[in-house]
């Protein structure tokens, strides 16, 4: 996972499909899905994976108009196609997102 700042974000967003997962040192939610999002990551080769802490990107997240945390940011090639958040977000609902969101088909 790729480690996003306010100066590269742009960049990294910019081509392919990027997953863009917000999220904060003191959100306990967010702690306790990571390990799942690395491993969602290293699963899923055809999309980027991103990490944005909010704590070091306030002015971004504002921008963005992200509201609360864990959020996730679908982008290809820089435009945004969707987010997802909420305190009770799981690791299989973010997985169920992302393939709505690409048109493909949920594997049960």
């Amino acid at each position: 996972m790729l480690e996003a700042t306010k100066e590269n974000f742009q960049e990294l967003v910019a081509q392919g499909t990027v997953v863009v997962d917000v999220w904060g040192p003191h959100c306990q939610p967010c702690i306790a899905m990571m390990p799942h999002v690395e491993r969602l990551a290293e699963e899923r080769t055809d999309l980027k994976f991103v990490k944005l802490d909010s704590s070091k990107t306030r002015r971004l997240c504002i921008e963005m108009r992200i509201m609360g945390l864990p959020a996730f940011l679908l982008f290809q090639d820089g435009k945004e196609l969707g987010r997802i958040g909420g305190n009770d977000l799981t690791i299989d609902r973010v997985k169920e997102w992302i393939d709505q969101k690409l048109g493909r088909e949920v594997k049960q």
